[in-house]
């Protein structure tokens, strides 16, 4: 099942193990309790301090835990973790056997902090890149802690919990029973959200911060090289991040990032972090701005939790989300058949029907790739003709299992109140209303710039993206923004990069430029 490769890198690994450990599997007949026997001994041959036994009393089959030898064990694993979960099999041994975990001392406090028992059940499916970041967290908080337990569950192997529980959208966590998130959460956000007194907390540590001489407001490509530059010019340098790495977060394959062949999102943006990680810049992760002002001293942020950070000048680089219908049932029915990751949520619509709403290369590939895991896909394009490149289009005519609707507008997502069963569209050609029955709909109709919290304060565009010029300066002195939401065209990461950095230039020009006395200015001129 293991490569040779594989087998090499594991023994490197588990060099690291420091208490011995054991895998307790409960399997049975079945040829996905084969696969799981073969994996968790080809595992445990590469090294002496891991043992396999196959007397577990769990009521999911085929299950394993994960614990340290004379412990009871606190991670389990309901299914086989390929893929990407892989890594997070391996990080449970490493964690759970007392090897130290790269995170802030700080956050191994908070978590060994928490009281109470706290039994979560992650569902995520074996192609989703985000559900790695989740079920990581979880365990790490399992391996800390005795009163936190964590179990990832494969929604496409028990797909009748998938049901029970009414998963339409991985990762989905659930505590003691009740559902307590979705999508992808870091570890710093699990515990902000059981900490109520975070919020708080967070606010009075940021109001305590000395003023920056450049504050990026934005955690994606453009801000993180907008910090490195800015950082290394040697001056006091932060970054303000809802989530850093922004939207390359939520994409799969990227491939043409000039001079790397083929990456991840998650990998790249783990890249970033690193090197933005490698200066002497704040990384204020986890935290929204509000509003933005001009002092007499110079900027204030203002933020969600009611803090205000200071600083000579500020990037904006807030990037953009996903744009959404604005038809009746969306809301209602967001991550309860609505969904806008087919990567991610397209195993748990397995042999069902779905709809794709958009027709450019997003909406084509979505269609392209649930085909070969759905039952049908129905493509609604409002335009009379799709946008996307000739040859998604071709592959996507050759799909048996496939229609294409165009001229079509959505006008309702339609649901039995728990999830969704159907779709109205109207006809444009003849504003004829038409219903169609499905289990799920796809939302691939491109972004919305991140600037709601900037209007009346710079200029934008009818758009909504900040208006910036050659140099990313906006219409307000010592403000400058890059990336996904400005007015430069073409929303490519490696664009971002480059205006990201080219905004920091512009700003740290702007402070020689400020720091000049008037007197001064004038006896040059004269």
């Amino acid at each position: 099942m293991l490569d040779n490769n594989i087998k090499t890198q594991l023994k490197a690994y588990f060099e690291k193990i420091v208490s011995p450990i054991v895998l307790t599997a409960t399997l049975d007949d079945s040829p996905k309790s084969a696969e799981m026997l073969e994996l968790l001994n080809e595992v445990a041959e590469q090294s002496e301090k891991v043992t396999v036994v196959t007397n577990g009393q769990a009521k999911k089959i085929p299950s394993f835990t994960v614990g340290k030898a004379g412990e009871e064990a606190r991670i389990s694993f309901a299914g086989l973790p390929m893929g990407h979960e892989m890594t997070s099999f391996i990080l449970a041994i490493l964690q759970a056997s007392g090897y130290p975990p790269k995170v802030e001392q700080d956050i191994i406090e908070r978590i060994r902090g928490i009281e109470g028992k706290l039994h979560f059940q992650t569902f995520i499916s074996l192609s989703c890149h985000n559900c790695p970041d989740v079920v990581q967290a979880l365990n790490l908080m399992a391996a800390l802690n005795p009163n936190v337990e964590h179990e990832m569950i494969d929604g496409a192997l028990f797909q009748d919990l998938v049901d029970q529980h009414q998963i339409m959208a991985v990762p989905t966590v659930i505590l003691n029973d009740a559902v307590f998130g979705q999508g992808r959460t870091t570890v710093e956000e699990i515990i902000a959200k059981l900490d109520t007194n975070s919020p708080e907390k967070d606010a009075a540590k940021l109001n305590a911060k000395d003023d920056f001489d450049m504050l990026i407001v934005g955690g994606g490509p453009a801000g993180a090289s907008a910090a490195i530059y800015a950082a290394r010019k040697g001056i006091r340098t932060g970054i303000l991040a809802e989530r850093f790495g922004g939207q390359v977060m939520d994409t799969l394959g990227i491939e043409n990032f000039i001079s790397v062949q083929e990456t991840e999102g998650p990998k790249l943006v783990q890249a970033l972090e690193q090197h933005v990680k490698s200066y002497e810049v704040d990384i204020m992760n986890l935290q929204r701005a509000n509003a933005l002002r001009k002092t007499d001293g110079g900027l204030e942020v203002e933020l969600a939790n009611g803090a205000v950070l200071r600083s000579k000048s500020v990037v904006i680089s807030t990037g953009a989300r996903w744009r959404e219908m604005n038809v009746p049932g969306e809301q209602e029915y967001r991550n309860k058949g609505v969904a806008y990751c087919p990567h991610c949520d397209g195993p748990l619509f397995k042999g069902k029907r779905v709809a794709v709403i958009g027709g450019g290369n997003s909406g084509v590939e979505a269609a392209i790739d649930l085909a070969g895991i759905v039952s049908h896909v129905t493509l609604i394009e409002f335009d009379s003709k799709l946008r996307a490149d000739a040859v998604l289009q071709a592959k996507l005519a050759s799909l048996s299992n496939v229609s294409v609707i165009k001229s079509a507008l959505t006008k309702e997502v339609l649901g039995d109140g728990s999830k969704v069963n159907g779709l109205m569209y109207q006809d444009r050609t003849n504003n004829t209303d038409h219903k169609i029955e499905l289990e799920g709909i796809f939302v691939q109709i491109g972004l919305l710039p991140n600037t709601d919290w900037l209007k009346g304060t710079l200029d934008l565009s009818k758009h909504g993206e900040v208006i910036v010029d050659a140099k990313g300066e906006t219409s307000l002195p010592g403000v400058f923004a890059a990336g996904d939401c400005t007015t430069v065209p073409y929303k490519q990461i490696i664009i971002a990069m480059g205006e990201g950095a080219k905004a920091s230039l512009g700003a740290f020009d702007y402070l020689i430029r400020s720091s000049v006395p008037e007197t001064e200015k004038t006896a040059v001129a004269a």
